[in-house]
């Protein structure tokens, strides 16, 4: 999911370069989103790993 946060980000950057920038503002827009729904999951992973005593796995 990370990735496509990522990958909307360098959309919105490459269009904001060359001037598109209805196209810059969704695709920015599109990451965000999409990076906070990874950072959620992410958290709930956490937390739920801590509450069942596992370690994490590296």
């Amino acid at each position: 999911m990370l990735s496509w946060a990522l990958t909307f980000l360098v959309i919105a950057i490459i269009a904001g370069v060359l001037g598109f920038g209805g196209i810059a503002a969704a695709s920015a827009g599109i990451a965000k989103i999409i990076f906070f729904i990874f950072l959620i999951a992410f958290i709930i992973a956490v937390i739920s790993n801590a509450i069942r005593g596992q370690a994490p796995k590296v």
